[in-house]
């Protein structure tokens, strides 16, 4: 049983990512920007508004985890932020040395500035802590910054959490975490998303991460009484006021991804059609896909400037090269890579906490 509406937003939205960065990087794009300008222009500039279907869905699976009926729970805060860093930054350290690499590599077939400088131990220790934005690091690679946030925003919900639980008590107060929630997105969206030079910390993005919070929670059929409709909506409003202020259409894009999983985020299909095969394996390699990309498309723009005539008709098809080679990067990552990584921190994760309880 899987959830179709997740998988197939994942899946679309890393092709859209996956294409933005072949469009915005070049070289390949400039040369066939000639015959496909708008195509290109378009991949280049609002392709990157996909990124927050990844926003959304991840506050989405965030309430999921961490507060599915968004009681006051006392969660471990230390133990729950560890667990994601498990999670996000082992595969994420692995594709940075990797894009350091193809950097090195790149470097001697073209001159770009794609191209990342050599890589200082301090540069790749603050990639191994999801810190080089904070710090003014230069990412290593494209989408390394949006693994930095996630897992900022993931810390954001469980201090909600926490606090909630500590100013709750015994007491259970439904409303109280969306309404906590509800004061972050509004100051998400109607201060800090304003200003652009708050893009490198969790605040800035909060809003739409909320939006994924409020549906699941909007989705629940056990909270479908007056109060519980009236709190929920109670976080989709900064949304709309802060569009009706200033409109934003990564924004939008953010609000109606998240109506679309109030209606059919839950929605499970146990089928094993090919089209759904496909997507749910899209969905499953997404992350992989996500960290490995960009330096396999890096490489491949190398190859394609040093030995490919500049043909618009053959740069396009190294594009769709540079495409399909990072599908099948990603494939091999989260197989060999992404998956025994997590297995190792989970076995070790278990042996130490058995440790503890003896």
């Amino acid at each position: 049983m899987k959830y179709g509406v997740i998988n197939l937003l994942k899946a679309v939205a890393a092709q859209l990512i996956v294409l933005h960065h072949l469009a915005f990087y070049g070289p390949m794009a400039d040369h066939v920007r000639l015959i496909l300008p708008d195509l290109i222009d378009w991949l280049a500039g609002s392709a990157r508004i996909a990124v927050q279907v990844f926003l959304v869905v991840g506050g989405f699976l965030a309430a999921k985890s961490l507060a599915p009926s968004a009681q006051p729970v006392m969660v471990d805060p230390l133990g729950a932020v560890w667990r994601r860093y498990a999670k996000l930054a082992p595969p994420f350290i692995a594709a940075t040395l990797i894009a350091a690499v193809a950097s090195m590599l790149a470097s001697q077939w073209m001159d770009h500035h794609s191209i990342s400088a050599p890589a200082t131990v301090s540069q790749l220790a603050a990639h191994a802590v999801l810190a080089h934005g904070v710090l003014g690091f230069p990412s290593l690679s494209a989408g390394a910054w949006y693994v930095a946030i996630d897992f900022q925003l993931y810390v954001m919900v469980v201090a909600i959490l926490w606090l909630a639980a500590r100013i709750s008590g015994p007491v259970r107060r439904a409303w109280l975490v969306p309404g906590l929630v509800a004061i972050g997105s509004a100051l998400s969206l109607l201060h800090f998303n304003l200003d652009s030079d708050w893009d490198n910390w969790g605040p800035y993005f909060f809003g739409s991460y909320s939006l994924g919070l409020a549906a699941w929670w909007a989705g629940d059929p056990r909270r479908k009484t007056r109060g519980a409709v009236l709190v929920q909506a109670a976080i989709f409003l900064p949304a709309l006021v802060a569009l009706a202020v200033n409109f934003r259409s990564r924004l939008a894009l953010a609000m109606m991804v998240a109506c679309a999983l109030v209606i059919f985020g839950r929605t499970q299909f146990s089928g094993e059609g090919r089209v759904q095969a496909v997507v749910n394996s899209l969905a499953r390699t997404s992350y992989s896909v996500f960290l490995i990309h960009f330096p396999v498309c890096l490489l491949v723009n190398a190859a394609f400037t040093r030995f490919v005539p500049a043909d618009p008709v053959l740069q396009g098809v190294g594009m769709l090269t540079a495409w399909g080679a990072s599908l099948a990067a990603g494939a091999a990552f989260h197989r060999w890579i992404e998956v025994p990584l997590g297995r190792l921190l989970q076995s070790s994760s278990a042996t130490a906490g058995a440790a503890q309880r003896a």
